[in-house]
């Protein structure tokens, strides 16, 4: 039988090891920040509805640049954005991807800020862009100074951001995202997945499109909408962002459900997004117990909670696993990671965390 090594594969992607969060079947789930709530049951009628008048046209190809997606997003994000602002994929991970296709790319280079979104790097080293691993400042935060600095130092063409961050929840001020964009004169790309888990009434990057061409904001609706099986994420820019990103998506690469169901879902947004509220219940509960039974946590505006003083990460992980619940271990030494889940599951965790530790 041929192995990988055996086959004439890019020289920089041996060795290599796929992107996997573990899959393990499990009775409660908290360690890929899924939304743990599921959808409403009206809500899952007029989807079901919506997809049943697509799938009568499914042997024709779907609208090939899904204007009427595109709208419904602008109408959902508000900011004065048009359907001409907007573009989609499946999931954010594709829509990451098509910007380092198109702005990326051999010879070019694409500067992040661990620890972050893993994928930021694993995308880049698929696209052949080469990655540049900056340095965050104490408490895993960027200062305008601090971003300005590697931007000088290193000319990236692509600059990642991550607001909230992921793995540590971390918000990212606008300050230094408007420092690291007159710095450049390179994309500046801002991974606000999160966003809508932040305090409300708090600007977020899409106030600073106006007047920056160069500026992405990309976003999903697989955490606040409940929809991370169904694989759409989005990105806000300048409509030359999105000339740019239709010279690199592959033709109809939005099936003519996947843009029924979205449509359907953001239709619901006032439903939807009313999980948010629970979650954040839950997310700031794990900030006030944790600390309680032992461990430190750090700020979050997300929907999961980075927590240390884990004398053994590994232990603790599988000590969970044997009980039935996952989290996230990362390989960040003395550190988990756990989704903000239901009010059942996150007292389920908390529970078997107090067991386990003899709290």
């Amino acid at each position: 039988m041929t192995s990988l090594a055996d086959l004439p594969i890019r020289a920089d992607l041996r060795g290599l090891k796929p992107y996997g969060a573990p899959e393990a079947q499990v009775r409660i789930a908290l360690n890929v920040n899924e939304n743990t709530h599921p959808i409403p049951e009206a809500v899952a009628h007029d989807i079901v509805v919506a997809l049943a008048s697509a799938i009568m046209s499914v042997n024709r190809y779907p609208e090939r640049d899904f204007h009427q997606l595109r709208s419904s997003l602008a109408g959902y994000l508000g900011h004065g954005l048009i359907a001409d602002n907007l573009w989609a994929a499946n999931g954010s991970n594709e829509v990451l991807q098509q910007i380092l296709q198109a702005f990326g790319g051999p010879g070019r280079t694409v500067l992040g800020f661990p620890p972050t979104y893993s994928m930021h790097s694993i995308i880049a080293g698929a696209t052949g862009t080469r990655w540049i691993a900056g340095q965050r400042d104490a408490n895993f935060e960027i200062s305008p100074q601090t971003a300005v600095d590697w931007v000088c130092r290193e000319t990236p063409d692509v600059i990642f951001f991550c607001s909230p961050n992921n793995p540590t929840g971390t918000p990212l001020s606008l300050d230094t995202i408007v420092a690291a964009y007159d710095a450049t004169e390179g994309m500046v790309v801002v991974d606000e997945a999160y966003a809508e888990f932040a305090p409300e009434g708090l600007p977020t990057a899409l106030t600073l499109l106006p007047g920056r061409e160069r500026l992405i904001v990309s976003r999903t609706m697989s955490k606040a909408f409940a929809f991370a099986g169904a694989r759409v994420g989005y990105l806000a820019a300048d409509p030359a962002v999105i000339d740019a990103m239709r010279l690199v998506r592959l033709p109809y690469h939005l099936s003519a459900l996947t843009q029924a169901a979205a449509i359907a879902a953001l239709a619901h947004a006032t439903e939807m997004l009313a999980m948010v509220d629970d979650i954040r219940v839950q997310r700031d509960r794990l900030l006030r117990e944790l600390p309680k039974l032992g461990f430190p946590v750090w700020p979050s505006w997300a929907n999961f909670v980075l927590f240390g003083g884990v004398d053994d990460p590994n232990a603790l992980f599988e000590a969970l696993l044997a009980e039935g619940i996952i989290i996230r271990d990362l390989g960040m030494p003395g550190h988990l990671r756990v989704t903000a889940g239901t009010e059942a599951e996150t007292t389920e965790f908390l529970n078997a965390v107090a067991r386990i530790t003899g709290q």
